[in-house]
């Protein structure tokens, strides 16, 4: 693993520790426990994506002006696209899809 990797996965791990729960674009697990959208966000996708969807570090779209559908967006996602790495062995298919519900308004806040 090269060191830029290193640093960029340790920022990562940084935000992990600071993320947000905020019960905004949040779903129900089979548990009952809340999945958070924008808690997950912040967990996985706002070191390249900013915490507003629009930062675009390493190449990273910016989503608020995202015309991709839902099931497009899922499947980013899931399968990843160019620096993106793939989520689908990460995140649970409720959490994919608090992130995304969560990604879609972003874009229609002022």
């Amino acid at each position: 693993m090269n060191m830029k990797r290193i640093i960029i996965y340790s920022i990562g791990l940084l935000l992990l520790a600071c993320g947000s729960a905020s019960s905004e674009g949040s779903q129900m697990t089979n548990e009952g426990a809340k999945v958070s959208g924008q808690s997950v966000f912040n967990l996985n996708c706002a070191l390249c994506h900013g915490r507003d969807g629009k930062l675009g570090l390493n190449g990273a779209k910016d989503l608020t002006v995202s015309a991709l559908s839902r099931d497009e967006m899922i499947a980013m996602v899931k399968q990843g696209r160019g620096a993106m790495m793939p989520y689908k062995d990460i995140l649970s298919a409720k959490e994919v899809d608090a992130v995304v519900d969560y990604v879609r308004m972003l874009g229609k806040v002022e």
